[in-house]
Parts: structure tokens; sequence; C-alpha cells
């Protein structure tokens, strides 16, 4: 595939890096943006601007697949899709950040008003991160969430802590639920995928699949989540922070928000009904304290300041909370908040770069989602005439893989070794993103799943 990405920002290298093994990368930008990072990849960079039409040209808009603009500005981001879709009628990707654009060009493609001149996706990375973080809020304890199947299947992940009943046992002899399957463990950052005899230790994180009721069971039994969140702080009243608290109280969950600036207080207190906005520091320990911040049942630090969020959540772990999730603008800076003691670091960019990923899949395979900053990603793959009567345990994967769910006539079926294949079935799989190639050409994959 031949991806054009217009924009040689942190989030264009990001994708550029994620896809440059695999497909044909063009980055069309000023060069003195182009950085040390770009020169690293084996891609095309041409210099120029996209409303530019030669500059288009020059970088072949015509025989292109997907055309991506993430450049720091919206309006140029806009103007580059549309002019990329008159040209050659190719699928736009446009990044942007503010609602109001996104709510404007989110209109039917069927719209008479639209003809062919419209962008085909949106991607605002303050609500997917919104999303991501709503979802991990909403399961206490857990590091991930992922719906499935109209939210009937789940992909969770939990930390293993020195007190659970399963550190040092071999994941046979756990007795987890049924209907529940273990698909992917990451052990001092590596993920891999496990088998019955893998021993199970302190600190791994467990990702697991099955039907959402068998994941309650297991949550409640192995990972003391009998009681759901009913408290959370949000430390910045921002955008993530206002539309995250809007979406607690959706959930009836009492809520508390630290924004610094009071004009900005004054505007989301007005949005909100049920939330409770401080006007305050977030850093200032005295102000936690005598807000009761450490009783919440989670805490969220969405400002945009890496450090501050830093600062913010380390306070937080001190006075008690269990559960701190923190915005992270900075990719690079993940994995420091991550070793210093952070449950969740979660960041824009890569809520994004996991859309534009899912958006991307092809060949009868969608990627469902994706875990472990990119490490695994569960696949959806609908199953071949060839492959009906065959048994999940007759398989033989060439790599790791475990099939989690089965979708089956608007049934979900968590397989078991001697579960077999029906026509058209569509299985749902993990596996680590660098296997991702070997699982398509497993199955022989067509057209795209419906």
């Amino acid at each position: 595939m031949k991806i054009i990405i217009f924009g040689a920002t942190e989030v264009g290298c990001l994708l550029a890096t994620e896809f440059f093994e695999d497909h044909d990368i063009t980055i069309i930008d000023k060069e003195e943006n182009r950085t040390d990072e770009f020169n690293k990849l084996d891609i095309s960079f041409v210099k120029g601007n996209v409303c530019d039409i030669s500059v288009l040209k020059n970088a072949d808009i015509r025989n292109a697949d997907i055309f991506i603009a993430c450049t720091a500005i919206d309006e140029a981001n806009i103007v580059a899709c549309l002019t990329a879709k008159k040209i050659s009628g190719i699928r736009t990707i446009c990044f942007v950040s503010k609602e109001e654009y996104k709510n404007t060009l989110c209109f039917e493609k069927t719209s008479l008003n639209c003809g062919d001149f419209f962008i085909d996706y949106i991607i605002w990375p303050e609500e997917l991160l919104t999303q991501d973080i709503f979802r991990i809020v909403t399961v206490a304890q857990a590091l991930d969430v992922e719906n499935f199947a109209d939210g009937r299947a789940r992909l969770l992940e939990y930390k293993v802590t020195p007190n659970l009943s399963i550190v040092n046992k071999k994941v046979k002899d756990c007795g987890f639920t049924n209907d529940t399957l273990i698909v992917g463990i990451t052990r001092n950052g590596d993920l891999f995928v496990p088998n019955g005899e893998t021993v199970l230790l302190q600190d791994d994180k467990l990702i697991f699949m099955g039907t959402s009721h068998s994941l309650d069971i297991l949550a409640g039994t192995f990972f003391h989540e009998k009681e759901i969140v009913k408290s959370a702080a949000i430390i910045g009243g921002g955008t993530v922070g206002a539309m995250l608290a809007k979406y607690l109280e959706d959930m009836k969950i009492k809520t508390k928000i630290i924004e610094k600036d009071y004009e900005r207080c004054q505007t989301i207190s007005e949005e909100l009904r049920h939330t409770l906005v401080i006007n305050g520091d977030g850093t200032n320990l005295k102000l936690l304290d005598e807000e009761q911040i450490g009783q919440s049942d989670v805490i969220i630090s969405v400002t945009n300041n890496d450090e501050k969020n830093l600062l913010c959540s380390l306070l937080a772990k001190q006075l008690g909370v269990k559960k701190v999730i923190a915005r992270v603008a900075k990719v690079v800076n993940i994995p420091l908040f991550e070793k210093v003691g952070i449950d969740v670091a979660v960041s824009p960019k890569n809520s994004a770069i996991n859309e534009v990923k899912n958006d991307l899949a092809e060949n009868n395979v969608d990627i469902l989602a994706t875990v472990e900053q990119g490490q695994g990603e569960v696949l959806e793959i609908r199953v071949k005439p060839e492959f009906e009567g065959k048994k999940v345990m007759d398989l033989h994967f060439p790599i790791s893989a475990i099939i989690g769910v089965i979708q089956r006539r608007g049934k979900v079926i968590i397989p078991k070794g001697d579960t077999e294949l029906k026509y058209d079935d569509i299985l749902i799989i993990f596996t680590r993103a660098e296997d991702g190639s070997a699982i398509k050409s497993f199955f022989k994959v067509g057209e795209k799943c419906d």
C-alpha cells in the first residue's frame, strides 16, 4: 500500500515508523521540518506544501492509496485532504485539534451537499484519548479494556501484584473462569503469547479475552474487583478533563475536577451538572489533602504538561490512591511514567496512531485493537470455506497466536481445542503485532470483513 503523510511531526514520524516496513511511505513537508528520525527510515521525502498541486503530483498522489494529514495546523490538514481528494479520489485521514472541526467535517458521504468533495475520516486525538481513559476508569484495577461483539466479549489487562494467589503458578493450574482465555503476557516490557505451562510472575501484565460475564467473575475472584469505581478526581479541566467528566457523570461516578485557570473553571462548571469544580493547582499537596483526593478510587491527571502530570500522579500515589492514570504528550516518556509507578500512562498520539492502524486494516482482516503500545494486536478474520469443520487444535499456526473469541450467527463462543470452525465464522485472534502478517497469510485472506 502506498501511503502519503503530510506533516513531519511527531505523529507523522510515529506513523511512518509504524508502517514503513510493510508499506511505501512518502512524507511531505518543508525541508526544515525533516529530522534525523525520518532519515533513519526507508521512506521518501517530498519538499513543499500539499496546497501546491505540483507537490502532490511529485508525491505520485494518483497512484497512492491513503493520504494522511497530521500537521499541527488544522486548517492546513483540512485543505490538504480536500485537495488530495479532489485530485485523485484517494482515501483521506485528517487530524484536527478542535471539536468544532470534527463536528463540521463529519457529515455523511451521501449528503446531497457533499458530492465527491469530502474527508473520509476525521481523527480528533483528544476524543480518542478520553474514550481510552474512560474504558480504563470504568473497570477498576484493569490497565486496559477493549470491547468486542457489541460488548458481549471483552479484553482486560491486569497486573500481577504480590498478594495474588496466581503468583508463581502455571497458567493451567490457576483455575481461571470458564469462557476466559489468557492470550498475552507482558514481562519486563516484552509481550508474548503464553501456553498452559507458562508460569505467572509478580509484575507480569496479563491480557485476558472472554465473555463480559466471565471476565466480571474473573475480576472479582482473582483481582479483588468486587466494587465498581464510585469516585474519581481529574486534574486538568481542559478539553479531555471536561469531556471525561461528562462521561463519568453519565455513569453516576462522583467526580471532582481541579483546574488552575479561574475562567476555565467557570466555563466547565456551567457545562457539568454534577461535577465539583475546584479552582486550584493539582501540584499543591495541601490542596489535594484538604479536598480528600486520596480517598478517590482513581485519579486522572490530564493537563497539557508531562512534568506536571507526573508530579500530580506521584503526589496522588503518596496520598494512597490505588489507581493513577496520567496523560503523556511525548510518547517517549511513557516508559518513564510506568517505571516510577504510575499505573497507566496514556497518550493522545498513541490513541490516534492505533486508530489509524485500525483504519488501514486490509485483506479480510480488521485490527480491532492494539495493546501494550502496539506490541500486540487483536485481529478479526472471517473463516473461508476451506477451513469448514477444522478444529482449533488442528490449525497449527506458524507463529504464536490465540483465537480468543468466535462470533457465529449472533452468538459469542470462547473456543476450546476441540471447537470446530464453521464457514463465515468471525474469529477474533490475539497475536504479537510483528506476527499479524503471518496470521493473514495463514488464513489466505481475500476481501475485507463487512
